[in-house]
């Protein structure tokens, strides 16, 4: 399992959250360490993507996927799975963001391992909340 961490989201939670999953055979990656590069728009990195979808979960910041027609479009025909994280982590300190990602993995793990097809779900800024599916 592959997880990729959007412009939208800081480089410092993908080696976070890499350092935490390498052992089990999984990696995380923040785009601009992918051949897609920073400058790729939204629907670049998704079409990127979507040549293995089942290898990846996509990590955002950025809900607007979900209003932008083309965005939603190619996510949806993508076949990817993802998570949106809450707004509250917009005025979180970045390591309350990485410490919640590491906490939740398990529970990421487990979800994302039963969802087939295209998905997204929204990540609670805090450790007990209910992960729900947002509408795709």
């Amino acid at each position: 399992m592959r997880v990729f961490f959007d412009n939208c989201t800081s480089p410092v939670l993908a080696s976070t959250l890499h350092g935490f999953i390498g052992h089990a055979g999984h990696s995380a990656h923040h785009i601009k360490d992918l051949a897609c590069g920073r400058s790729a728009t939204d629907v670049e990195w998704i079409r990127f993507l979507s040549a293995n979808a089942d290898d990846w979960i996509v990590v955002t910041g950025d809900a607007r996927i979900l209003r932008n027609k083309a965005e939603r479009a190619a996510f949806r025909s993508s076949g990817l799975r993802g998570l949106v994280l809450a707004r509250g982590y917009q005025k979180t300190p970045l390591h309350h963001v990485a410490s919640t990602l590491v906490w939740r993995w398990p529970d990421i793990e487990q979800l994302m391992s039963i969802v087939g097809g295209a998905a997204l779900y929204e990540l609670p800024a805090t450790r007990k909340g209910r992960i729900s599916q947002l509408p795709l």
